[in-house]
């Protein structure tokens, strides 16, 4: 294996410590591994020698051939008694491994102890370090194994959500769809409507001009004949002419009456059916439209919550639950669901009717506080509630048909009432540092409001401007 007399030690490599593989020479002369120079080049991130820290200018140096001439045949010698059955000989000194060095984390020789390589390191009996090692090794398998599974996990979780995604996207297409189609079928029928009262004044106008027609044409005709008489009574005898004449100025005394004239306002009145005609249509869209001061979030609901198309109202499936990914913004535990948009500043009223719900709670809370859990009522809610399943919050006694919040993030207050009777619940007085949603708990069904039985009332109760009932 030394024919060229060459020591071992000289034909290793000195980051991985073993024969050359492919070797490479650098600019500074210090020849290294193919992969031992690459692999410390992406760890280190610079081209620098491992040896001597000089920066080479080469990113793929030169091949050292005479090297690689010599080692090439030490390592087809090695693999060679190691596919013979003699792995545990060493493959500079083909002794016997026994010992393990623990600076190298490598298995050595007799001869390897006492090599330069080696001064002033650590030994042990391979029979002493494998235990230890195998424990160490178990240990770090067990973690894996609990890492695979619990990503495994996540995977299904990050499927379900994506098909969750998907059915969100199509349900969510299809009620666009409809409510558009509502919209849709609403303006046709306007449309419909309007050209059918300009076909009916149309059609009256007609008839009246048909009638005015009619008449001048019999007009017309008379006084055709009346002066075709006369052209044939001048051409008489002076006797016989004298003998008409007092009949014939009769006819033409009745013939000169006043022409008959244009009717006023016989033409389509156009401006009753274009005039300011989108915002006719528009107010009486108002109609079949509702405003909700609060919509909800189904993506912060609990499975065990089922919400209404128009994300306005909420019913609680008791002990069913609903295939839901489990994603950071959802209720786990408590039959919660938030509003869809936080509040930060001003002041904000929605109305929620109560009286179907045997157990609930509504109010706010700030976008930080956990969902998951039972710690959710613990910290940063403000709250009325109603009944025993809910775990805090201001308690009302009497059974409410309503309840108003009133938020006014400026002066740091939350007010409770009931819109039916005008009476006050309580009041909550505190400083916002967060943005804080309106929410949601409860047994059986709650519903908030549209503005028609908000606003209005709080514009009226609480003498709010139109301004700012508008920027609500």
């Amino acid at each position: 294996m030394d024919s060229l007399n060459v020591p071992v030690e000289e034909l290793s490599c000195p980051v991985c410590h073993d024969i050359f593989k492919a070797p490479v020479v650098l600019s500074c002369s210090h020849s290294l591994c193919t992969e031992c120079l690459q692999q410390f080049w992406r760890i280190k991130g610079t081209q620098q020698c491992p040896v001597c820290r000089r920066r080479s200018s080469r990113v793929n140096p030169p091949c050292n051939l005479v090297l690689k001439n010599v080692c090439e045949p030490i390592l087809k010698e090695r693999n060679k008694r190691h596919s013979s059955g003699s792995e545990e000989l060493c493959s500079l000194h083909s002794e016997k491994l026994k010992l393990f060095c623990l600076q190298d984390k490598q298995p050595v020789c007799l001869v390897c102890v006492n090599s330069e390589k080696h001064i002033n390191h650590t030994f042990k009996p391979i029979s002493d370090v494998v235990p230890s090692f195998k424990e160490e090794l178990k240990k770090a398998l067990t973690s894996l194994q609990e890492k695979l599974t619990y990503e495994e996990k996540i995977k299904g979780e990050f499927e379900k959500t994506t098909e969750h995604i998907k059915s969100q996207a199509d349900q969510t297409e299809h009620q666009i769809k409809q409510q558009f189609e509502k919209l849709h079928q609403f303006l046709r029928d306007e449309e419909e409507a309007t050209i059918t009262a300009l076909r009916e004044e149309e059609e009256q106008k007609k008839q009246m001009m048909e009638k005015k027609l009619e008449e001048i044409t019999t007009h017309i005709s008379a006084l055709s004949y009346t002066i075709k008489d006369m052209e044939e009574m001048m051409k008489d005898s002076d006797i016989c002419f004298l003998k008409k004449f007092t009949v014939s100025m009769e006819r033409v005394q009745i013939s000169s009456q006043p022409d008959p004239q244009t009717p006023s306002g016989a033409l389509i009145h156009v401006p009753r059916y274009l005039g300011n005609l989108p915002f006719r249509v528009w107010k009486k869209m108002q109609d079949i439209v509702q405003n909700t001061p609060v919509i909800l979030d189904p993506n912060t609901a609990n499975p065990r919550l089922v919400l209404s198309d128009d994300l306005t109202s909420v019913k609680d499936i008791l002990l069913k639950s609903q295939p839901l990914p489990d994603n950071p913004e959802r209720f786990d535990y408590y039959s919660c669901v938030l509003g869809s948009e936080g509040f930060n500043s001003g002041t904000h009223c929605w109305d929620v009717e109560v009286k179907e719900s045997l157990c609930w709670s509504v109010g706010v809370t700030t976008a930080s506080n956990q969902r998951k859990g039972r710690d959710f009522f613990n910290t940063d809610v403000w709250s009325v509630c109603y009944g025993l399943c809910v775990p805090s919050g201001f308690p009302v006694e009497q059974d409410l048909e309503r309840v108003r919040v009133c938020l006014d993030c400026d002066r740091g207050t939350v007010s409770f009432s009931d819109p039916v009777t005008n009476t006050h619940l309580h009041t909550f007085t505190t400083t916002f540092t967060d943005n804080v949603f309106p929410f949601f708990c409860s047994i059986y069904h709650l519903r908030i409001l549209p503005y028609s039985y908000g606003t209005v009332i709080v514009r009226k109760r609480y003498t709010y401007s139109s301004e700012s009932v508008r920027v609500q």
